[in-house]
C-alpha cells in the first residue's frame, strides 16, 4: 500500500483528532495512518513520545483488523507489544503506521503493525484485538 492522501476516519475518535492523526486508508486487512509530528507530540528528549508512537500502532492494527469483519465491529485491544528500535522522529517529521491483519477468528483478530520515519522502521508492535459491537452510550 503506498502512502495515499488523508480522507475522513470511518469512526470518529476524538482522541486521534486531538493529536492529529491522518486516516490514510484500510481494506483487505491492511492500514495506514499518519501524524507531522509538532511539540506538543515530543518527550524530554524532543524526540516522539512512546505514547504517540503506541497509539499509532494501536489504532493502524484495530484498523487493519476491522477491514476484515464484514459487520464492521470495533476492534479493542486485548494484548499488545511494541519494539522500539529508533527514535520515532523529531518535530516537522511525517511518521507513517503501518497495520497488518494476519489471522483472524470469529471474535479476535491478530496484527502486526509497523512505524516508519521516511525510510526507517523505527518501531514494530504485535497485538490481538477483539471484535466488539458498540455498546449504547451511557446517559
Amino acid at each position: 500500500m503506498d502512502t495515499p492522501t488523508a480522507k475522513p476516519f470511518p469512526t470518529e475518535i476524538p482522541f486521534l483528532h486531538e493529536l492529529g492523526v491522518e486516516f490514510l486508508g484500510m481494506a483487505d486487512g491492511r492500514a495506514q495512518v499518519a501524524l507531522t509530528l509538532e511539540p506538543r507530540h515530543m518527550n524530554s528528549w524532543h524526540v516522539a513520545h512512546g505514547g504517540v508512537v503506541m497509539t499509532l500502532l494501536d489504532v493502524v492494527m484495530s484498523m487493519a483488523g476491522r477491514s476484515l469483519d464484514a459487520e464492521a465491529r470495533g476492534g479493542v485491544t486485548i494484548e499488545m507489544k511494541t519494539s522500539f528500535m529508533e527514535p520515532g522522529g523529531r518535530v516537522g517529521s511525517r511518521i507513517v503506521a503501518k497495520g497488518h491483519a494476519f489471522h483472524r477468528s470469529t471474535s479476535m483478530c491478530f496484527c502486526e503493525g509497523e512505524l516508519w520515519n521516511d525510510d526507517r522502521m523505527v518501531a514494530k508492535s504485535m497485538g490481538t484485538f477483539k471484535f466488539m459491537k458498540r455498546a449504547a452510550p451511557r446517559a
